[in-house]
């Protein structure tokens, strides 16, 4: 069909169906005087035979003769790899932050706020100054791999696996909530094995002392929130990919890191149990490849003992 009556003329082979004429047409040559003056057409774009964005025998962008946009040439690389269950884990950190010198400097900034804080209070009579002395080396020494990563390395979001996916939280619940039918009982067995022994420092801390349910609620968010995240960010964050720098072996990194969190505790006769513990935290970073699920999966983790130790503190629950 011929182009109406008033319109601009098209290319050869144009029609109302296809006014630009993409489609090759068996009208044989262009008639004399195409192209008219002042057209500005270039190759055609779907060219069987001239070198076309998409034809088969010139360099096009899809074409056998160009790259693919998937191939190891292509802008944007081959396509992400997918781990298990069909997880994408974040890109390792693109340079080193010198990760390992760090963590002993994180440890020391732990350890030494603890120290001078258990000298200015002296000795420690309340659940506000109990809380204070846990809370504040936790969110010191998270702060420092913080600020190392970005006077150092590439930031957070890169050295720590800070890296934010909605994905991450499902993926924490799910771990979390299944690592208690591993935890609970290894608590028991242990506890049965052990005796009163294995009660925790924290526990030890606030023995004996009586609050309101405010201070209460705000110890129980120091265990459930504040602790997961500020350790998770040292132990599976900092360390992990410090560990990971020199060790290409995923698996072997989040054996080594299970068990220096395990350790770093200080409850020496509880690290056994500490690293069962610490296992769905540490599955949690090696399925996503960031911090966020495994923060999840340590807040799950820590709410029952949270919520009994909020309990204690009010004289609803029995001291263990």
């Amino acid at each position: 069909m011929s182009s109406s009556p008033g319109s601009p003329p098209g290319p050869p082979g144009a029609s109302a169906d296809d006014p630009a004429g993409s489609t090759p047409s068996s009208a044989g040559p262009p008639p004399a005087g195409w192209p008219p003056a002042g057209w500005q057409g270039g190759p055609a774009q779907h060219g069987p035979t001239g070198p076309g964005q998409y034809g088969p025998t010139g360099p096009g962008q899809y074409g056998p003769g160009g790259p693919s946009p998937h191939g190891p040439g292509a802008p944007y690389g081959p396509p992400p790899r997918r781990g298990l269950f069909g997880i994408e884990p974040s890109p390792p950190p693109p340079r080193p932050f010198r990760g390992l010198l760090a963590f002993l400097v994180v440890e020391i900034v732990f350890l030494g706020s603890s120290f001078l804080l258990a000298l200015g209070l002296g000795e420690v009579d309340s659940a506000q100054e109990v809380l204070l002395a846990i809370v504040v080396p936790t969110i010191l020494a998270a702060l420092t791999c913080v600020v190392w990563t970005r006077v150092f390395g590439s930031g957070p979001l890169a050295d720590l696996g800070l890296r934010f996916r909605w994905e991450d939280v499902g993926i924490g619940l799910l771990i979390g909530v299944a690592g208690l039918f591993v935890t609970i009982p290894a608590a028991l067995a242990y506890l049965y094995l052990v005796g009163p022994d294995l009660t925790t420092s924290v526990g030890v801390a606030f023995e004996g002392i009586r609050t309101t349910w405010p201070v209460a609620l705000a110890v129980m968010v120091g265990v459930v929130v504040v602790a997961p995240v500020c350790e998770e960010i040292v132990y599976r964050g900092l360390l992990w990919n410090a560990i990971a720098h020199w060790i290409g072996n995923r698996w072997v990194v989040f054996v080594l890191t299970t068990a220096v969190f395990a350790l770093a505790h200080l409850e020496f006769l509880r690290a056994p149990l500490l690293f069962v513990v610490a296992l769905p935290l540490g599955v949690a970073r090696l399925l996503t490849g960031r911090v966020t699920a495994g923060i999840v999966a340590h807040a799950v983790n820590n709410f029952l003992p949270g919520l009994a130790l909020a309990l204690m503190l009010v004289g609803a629950f029995p001291a263990v």
